[in-house]
């Protein structure tokens, strides 16, 4: 999931500068608009959002039997995979939206549609937008004592809500629980797993 997250890390061009300007190795984001860190960064988070809820709360997957896919909502299972893509496009070429905006949708309506053909994960989705989120604000908290001024220097703040939570944009936090609602169970659905707990495993 790691590597199958890692190239939308190639996007940041529709983010710099309208979203924010980060400082990047060779000055790559502010000549090109593409840098490294977006790379790096989309491939931990797609690994970490995978696998977030399953370690807290030991879960394990086994896969879901052939029998068990010819229900009627798993026909658009196909479709429903690339509802978020489509819908991001969309906002993106037809309205006027910062794109921050446009994927924070294109992700919630992701997690929405994918409980439509995976009910079975309605918790791991709920939760795990919940749980990315806290791991999010650990993680951008713990810069902010040391940079105290990282958001004002690299953000675009103009273009954005202004809305700060200690600190912290409020886009950031909204990104982070859309991703972590679309991307909680993003393998169960791409891969045709289901959860079942650790110790019923074992027995």
């Amino acid at each position: 999931m790691s590597l199958i997250t890692m190239p939308f890390g190639l996007t940041e061009p529709l983010f710099v500068p309208e979203y924010w300007f980060p400082p990047s190795l060779f000055d790559l984001a502010e000549k090109t608009g593409f840098d490294i860190e977006s790379l790096i960064f989309s491939f931990a988070i797609g690994g970490i959002g995978t696998v977030l809820y399953n370690l807290i709360f030991k879960r394990s997957l086994v896969e879901i039997p052939h029998s068990e896919r010819g229900h009627q909502r798993h026909r658009l299972h196909i479709y429903i995979l690339f509802i978020p893509a489509i819908v991001f496009l969309i906002l993106a070429l037809f309205t006027t939206l910062n794109h921050i905006y446009c994927g924070i949708m294109a992700l919630f309506i992701g997690g929405l549609i994918t409980l439509y053909c995976r009910p079975d994960l309605k918790r791991k989705i709920w939760v795990g937008g919940i749980l990315f989120t806290i791991l999010y604000f650990i993680y951008f908290g713990s810069i902010l004592p040391f940079y105290p001024l990282y958001v004002e220097m690299y953000w675009n703040l103009d273009n954005l809500t202004h809305i700060l939570i200690l600190g912290i944009p409020i886009e950031e936090l909204l990104f982070a629980f859309t991703f972590g609602m679309y991307w909680s169970g993003l393998y169960e659905h791409l891969y045709w797993h289901k959860l079942i707990s650790l110790n019923k495993n074992h027995n």
